[in-house]
């Protein structure tokens, strides 16, 4: 049966998009590689949206320490926590979807923990760096968004290898239900890795693409075990402002504070983080269509820092103009910087920015309560 979506255009003509198949197996590998967004980061850890690095396409992969490469992996992208995570694509047209990738995507994992290692991963990164004419660390730099520098992440890296925690992505145009019921069961037994399959729909009309990524195999027993397993501490108030003390000064501590009575004045639900190491606090505001991010503020050992969460605003913000005019008012700001990549992401602000003088004050006159909506990042 053929399925359809409709685009509603500006001036009210609705326009039929019909699912069609994409022409070649390439031409979806491409569209990962050059929109990695179309892993559906936000789907597959909705608290923490996935974000990702490309390190390689066509990443060839030893399974020996002797041999040359034996396979080659369709991507290898890293996201922000480091994990390595390995995509392979294949057109649901391609009988090998059923049964010979799973077996296929197993080798890679298994030999990817032990034939990769951190410097053959970064020497990938430095090979596509170079044909660019990028600076490879600056790429690591960015990702990260400065909260910690291209060694430690690539050292995270060593040790997610080294503790066998990799993320195994299939994508197609449609995933099979005998490939999601192998990838539900994989998801639930393996651990640390993860098994998905994400599927990226593709629909047409009148010269207008959109494409639909929807994510499948996690089941709620393979999340609550996960969760379990990886979840470092449920950080308090209390604990958290011992953490920030032991490592910030008197003013960082006091902005931080400051911040937390704000959003409690305000209305606004605070979530604590669940890092093993490092605190966090996150000041929701629960609203009828979800969930609004606004802030992150987080403890460190270097420097202590808040994120702003444009990556997860919704309503208005997804117009671009909105966001700009949110991200210009912010750079009024002394000390703040965010560029229009960061404008996408999660910028950073140090807390020691905000110490000075009216600039804490300046920070939350951008963060108001609207008498039109209750809450609201702009009036």
């Amino acid at each position: 049966m053929t399925r359809g979506i409709y685009l509603l255009n500006p001036d009210g003509r609705l326009i039929e998009m019909i699912e069609r198949e994409y022409d070649s197996e390439g031409l979806l590998q491409g569209l990962l590689a050059e929109h990695p967004d179309l892993l559906a980061g936000g789907q597959i850890n909705e608290e923490s949206p996935r974000r990702w690095l490309l390190i390689a396409r066509e990443a060839g992969l030893p399974d020996s320490d002797e041999s040359g490469s034996r396979w080659s992996v369709d991507h290898l992208f890293l996201d922000q926590d480091a994990v390595p995570t390995i995509v392979e694509v294949k057109r649901s047209s391609d009988s090998r979807i059923r049964r010979e990738v799973v077996g296929q995507m197993l080798d890679y994992a298994a030999n990817a923990v032990v034939y990769w290692p951190m410097e053959t991963i970064r020497a990938l990164l430095t090979a596509r760096a170079e044909v660019q004419g990028t600076d490879p660390d600056r790429l690591v730099q960015e990702f990260v968004d400065s909260n910690s520098s291209a060694d430690e992440f690539w050292q995270a890296v060593k040790t997610n290898l080294q503790a066998g925690r990799v993320r195994l992505v299939f994508v197609s145009d449609v995933i099979p239900p005998e490939l999601q019921r192998v990838v539900e069961f994989l998801n639930t037994q393996m651990d640390p890795a993860e098994v998905i399959a994400v599927e990226v729909k593709q629909f047409a009309g009148e010269g207008v693409r959109s494409l639909v990524p929807r994510v499948l195999g996690q089941t709620a027993e393979a999340q609550r075990k996960k969760s379990l397993s990886r979840r470092g501490r449920k950080w308090t108030e209390e604990s958290f402002f011992e953490r920030l003390g032991a490592n910030s000064s008197s003013d960082e501590v006091r902005v931080a504070r400051d911040l937390l009575t704000w959003a409690q004045e305000t209305g606004l639900r605070i979530w604590w983080g669940e890092g093993a190491k490092e605190g966090s606090f996150y000041p929701m505001l629960d609203r009828t269509d979800g969930l609004q991010y606004t802030i992150a503020v987080r403890t460190s050992p270097k420097r202590p820092y808040l994120e702003v969460q444009f990556a997860k605003l919704t309503g208005p913000f997804d117009k671009p103009e909105t966001r700009a005019r949110l991200q210009s008012r912010l750079n009024e700001i002394e000390g703040v910087s965010i560029d229009d990549d960061a404008a996408t992401r999660y910028p950073s602000i140090r807390l020691s920015v905000l110490t000075q003088a009216n600039n804490l004050a300046s920070f939350l006159a951008v963060l108001v309560t609207c008498p039109q909506e209750r809450y609201h990042f702009l009036c």
